[in-house]
C-alpha cells in the first residue's frame, strides 16, 4: 500500500488518498543483462593501452547503451586469465588494459564500473574463468608474479592456451580465493563463471586430440587409493570448486549471486532430438547437477542457436533446462545477439527479438543475458533498435527470495530542493538498500527512474508531477512500502 507523507506538506508535498486508477502499474520483472568482455579486447577497452580517461568514456557509453535500452545488468569480465581488471595483491593487471600485463592503468576498473552501474539502476556481476592462466590473444611476457612463472606445476601450456589444473587442491584454493577477495572487497551484485571448466579439446598438427596435462595429480590420486574413473574424477573437481564456490561466496555476502553460464547442451540427446558437443564429457561440467541441487542462483545456458535449427532447437532447449530447475533458481538463457551482424551469413535482428519472446511465453524462465556489448553499441542489422522496441519500459531484476535475510527494506525518507529552477528528489534509504525506483506521473502518463542507493542518500531529478511514488529495493530485489507524494510546482 502506499504510504502518506505528511511530514512533507510543507515542502510543497501533500499525501491525498489517491484513488486507484492513479496507482502506477507494476513493473515488469525481467532479468535483461549483457556481457562486457575484455578478453583480447572483444567489447571493452577498445584496445590496450588507451588512456584511462578513454578507458572510462568507453565504459560509461556502454553502460549508457545498456540504460537507453532498458536493460537492468552488466556481467563484466574481471579476470580473463589468471589476471585481474581491479587492485588485486594476487594476481597481475590485465594486459588487456595497458598491453602489459602486471602494468596498472591508474585506476581500478572494477570499482569505477560498479559505481557507474549502480548510478545508472544496472545490477553489475563481476565476471571471472576459474581455470585459464594465458589466452592466445596474450602479447606480452608474464611477470613473475602470473601463475604461469610462480607456480608452473599449476599451469601448463595447453594447445594455444596455458591452462591451470582443476583437480590440483592449490588451482581450486587460489581461484576461490581470487573469486572471495572480489566478493568481500567489491559492493557488487553478482558472482559468474562461464562455459571453460576444462577447456575445448585442442589439437596438434597432426589433428590429434592433445591430452590434458593432468597425468601428476592423476597419478597422486590412484596412488592415494583413488576408487573414480579418470573423467568421473576430473568431474568430481570441477563439481567440488562450483559447490565450494557458491557456498563460501554465501557466507562471506548472502546476498550475492553466484551465476553460471555454461554450454547450452548438457548432453546429445537431452532433450530428444538434440546434437552437438557434450560438455559433460569433454568440459567435465555437469551443470545439470548444479542447477539441481541449487549450487548456482541463475543458469545462464548458452542457447547460441536459431529457433528453427531443429538439432540444436533453442525453444526445446530452453524447455529442457527449465524442466531441471527443481531448487526454483533464475534460468536466464544467454542469446548470441553477436550473430546479427547485417550481412547475408548473419542472423536477422528478428531471431533475436523471436528468441525473447520464446524466453517469456516458457514457464520458469524470468528473463535473458545478451552476447555481446560489442552488438548493442555498433548496431548491426539494427539490433539494439530493434531491442529498443522489444524492450518498451523499465523492469526490475526478478527477486531472489531464498537469499532474502530479515524484512523488506523501510520506505525511504523523501525531501525537495530546487537548483536551477530544476526539482531534485533527495530520497534517503536504509542501508540494505540498492536501488531507488522513482515513478513520476505527467499528464497521464507514468515515468520511471532507477538509481542506486549509493551511500544512502541519491538525488534524483523529476520533472513537476502530478504525483510522485517511490519505493527503494534490497540487494535480493524485495520492496519496500511505497512513498506517495504529491508535488504542487512554485508552492
Amino acid at each position: 500500500m502506499l504510504r502518506s507523507v505528511l511530514g512533507l506538506m510543507a515542502l510543497g508535498f501533500v499525501a491525498p488518498a489517491a484513488p486507484a486508477a492513479d496507482t502506477p502499474p507494476p513493473l515488469p520483472r525481467e532479468f535483461r543483462g549483457v556481457w562486457v568482455a575484455t578478453v583480447a579486447n572483444i567489447d571493452w577497452p577498445s584496445k590496450p593501452g588507451i588512456p584511462a580517461e578513454k578507458q572510462k568514456s568507453e565504459l560509461l557509453a556502454i553502460l549508457d547503451k545498456a540504460a537507453a535500452l532498458k536493460l537492468n545488468a552488466v556481467i563484466f569480465q574481471v579476470r580473463p586469465m589468471a589476471d585481474a581488471l581491479y587492485e588485486s595483491k594476487r594476481e597481475p593487471w590485465s594486459e588487456y588494459l595497458t598491453g602489459t600485463l602486471g602494468k596498472a592503468p591508474g585506476y581500478d576498473p572494477l570499482a569505477f564500473a560498479v559505481d557507474e552501474a549502480h548510478k545508472r539502476g544496472l545490477e553489475l556481476h563481476a565476471w571471472f574463468n576459474p581455470y585459464r592462466a594465458r589466452h592466445p590473444s596474450a602479447k606480452s611476457s608474464a611477470p613473475d608474479d602470473h601463475i604461469t612463472k610462480s607456480r608452473p606445476d599449476l599451469a601448463k601450456p595447453y594447445g594455444t592456451h596455458s591452462w591451470m589444473n582443476p583437480t590440483h587442491p592449490d588451482v581450486q584454493n587460489h581461484a576461490l580465493a581470487v573469486v572471495l577477495d572480489v566478493v568481500k572487497r567489491y559492493d557488487i551484485d553478482g558472482v559468474h563463471i562461464d562455459d571453460y571448466f576444462y577447456p575445448y579439446k585442442e589439437k596438434d598438427a597432426a589433428g590429434a586430440v592433445i591430452p590434458f596435462p593432468d597425468d601428476d595429480t592423476w597419478e597422486a590420486y590412484q596412488k592415494d587409493g583413488g576408487k573414480l574413473a579418470r573423467d568421473d574424477w576430473r568431474r568430481d573437481a570441477v563439481n567440488t570448486f562450483v559447490k565450494r564456490m557458491y557456498s563460501e561466496a554465501k557466507r562471506a555476502k548472502p546476498w550475492v549471486k553466484v551465476g553460471i553460464s555454461p554450454f547450452g547442451i548438457w548432453r546429445p540427446g537431452h532433450p530428444a532430438g538434440i546434437t552437438g558437443l557434450d560438455q559433460y564429457a569433454e568440459l567435465y561440467a555437469d551443470a545439470k547437477l548444479w542447477f539441481n541441487e541449487g549450487w548456482v542462483d541463475y543458469v545462464s545456458p548458452q542457447l547460441y542457436w536459431p529457433i528453427r535449427q531443429e538439432k540444436q532447437s533453442f525453444p526445446k532447449l530452453l524447455e529442457w533446462w527449465a524442466g531441471e530447475n527443481t531448487k526454483k533458481r533464475h534460468l536466464w538463457p544467454g542469446l548470441y545477439t553477436g550473430r546479427v551482424t547485417g550481412t547475408e551469413k548473419g542472423w536477422p535482428a528478428k531471431e533475436v527479438v523471436d528468441q525473447i519472446t520464446v524466453t517469456r511465453k516458457q514457464k520458469g524462465v524470468d528473463g535473458a543475458v545478451h552476447f555481446s556489448a560489442r552488438a548493442l553499441m555498433r548496431n548491426p542489422g539494427g539490433i539494439a533498435d530493434e531491442l529498443a522496441k522489444t524492450y518498451t519500459e523499465p523492469a526490475l531484476v526478478p527477486e531472489t527470495p531464498w537469499l532474502a535475510q530479515g524484512k523488506p527494506p523501510a520506505p525511504p525518507e523523501v525531501s525537495r530542493e530546487t537548483t536551477d529552477g530544476k526539482t531534485l528528489l533527495r530520497v534517503k534509504t536504509a542501508s540494505d538498500t540498492r536501488f531507488v525506483v522513482v515513478r513520476a506521473l505527467t499528464g497521464g502518463a507514468w515515468a520511471t527512474t532507477v538509481r542506486g542507493a549509493g551511500a544512502g542518500t541519491v538525488t534524483v531529478p523529476v520533472p513537476a508531477s502530478e504525483r510522485i511514488v517511490i519505493v527503494a529495493l534490497d540487494r535480493t530485489g524485495r520492496e519496500s512500502e511505497a512513498v506517495e507524494v504529491k508535488y504542487y510546482p512554485g508552492k
